[in-house]
């Protein structure tokens, strides 16, 4: 019974911390130079100029945590880019927006992610499908 009793107080911190992520206030990517929001890890939201999901991310390594992953996906790098923005000739600064939540813990910021993507259905998600030969 322990054990359920966690499993069900470790979805409530995650629910927590999703309300937290989508409540946090939007930024917009520079027009020029870096990201600079903070260099601890976490998850964050990418959107569209109309307000659309686009990605859900976390931080799972890197010395500069949010700012480093938030700066990768405005450089034309990464899978985000090439299966997403590429094809659909986007470029983000100026114009998108993002939200980000500092999270500490690597399997919450794992369940965070997960759990803002089944919630928020990114349009994103999903399109690095291999094709089948």
């Amino acid at each position: 019974m322990k054990k359920q009793t966690k499993t069900l107080d470790e979805v409530t911190i995650i629910e927590d911390l999703f309300v937290k992520l989508t409540s946090s206030n939007f930024c917009v990517f520079p027009l020029k130079g870096k990201i600079n929001v903070s260099e601890k890890h976490g998850v964050y939201i990418i959107y569209s100029p109309q307000n659309q999901v686009l990605h859900v991310g976390n931080t799972p390594s890197g010395r500069k945590g949010l700012d480093q992953r938030l700066y990768n996906h405005i450089s034309c790098t990464g899978v985000f880019y090439e299966k997403y923005l590429k094809p659909n000739k986007i470029k983000m600064r100026g114009t998108h927006k993002f939200k980000y939540l500092e999270v500490d813990d690597i399997r919450q910021r794992a369940l965070l992610e997960a759990y803002s993507a089944g919630k928020l259905c990114p349009l994103h998600f999903g399109t690095g499908a291999k094709k089948s030969k």
